[in-house]
């Protein structure tokens, strides 16, 4: 084999290796995937900050696969189905588990 067709032949599987290894399962998310979630919380987080009455140091956010999960602790139980509200308002979210307790 020519030291040419053995480069290329090295390159195509890198990068073969490359994408496989980028790619998202079940359980884990893809390369693309992680950064948009991390911008779904931070619209999320952004969105219940502006959210008045709700205290968003005690709610927290995290991101799946465009499946929001809120979680923590709110003083009113209505507060509860409102950040729900909030998180459900923002674009690209897909779903929310509502996991937030009253205190």
């Amino acid at each position: 084999m020519t030291k040419s067709k053995w480069i290329t032949t090295l390159f195509a599987a890198l990068m073969l290796t490359a994408v496989v290894g980028c790619a998202s399962t079940d359980k884990k998310e893809g390369t693309a995937e992680y950064i948009e979630d991390s911008v779904l919380t931070t619209k999320v987080k952004a969105a219940i900050l502006n959210e008045p009455g709700l205290k968003s140091a005690e709610i927290n956010v995290e991101t799946f696969k465009g499946t929001v999960q809120l979680s923590g602790f709110v003083s009113e139980k209505q507060d509860i189905a409102k950040a729900g509200a909030v998180a459900r308002g923002v674009k690209g979210v897909q779903a929310v588990k509502n996991d937030l307790r009253q205190k």
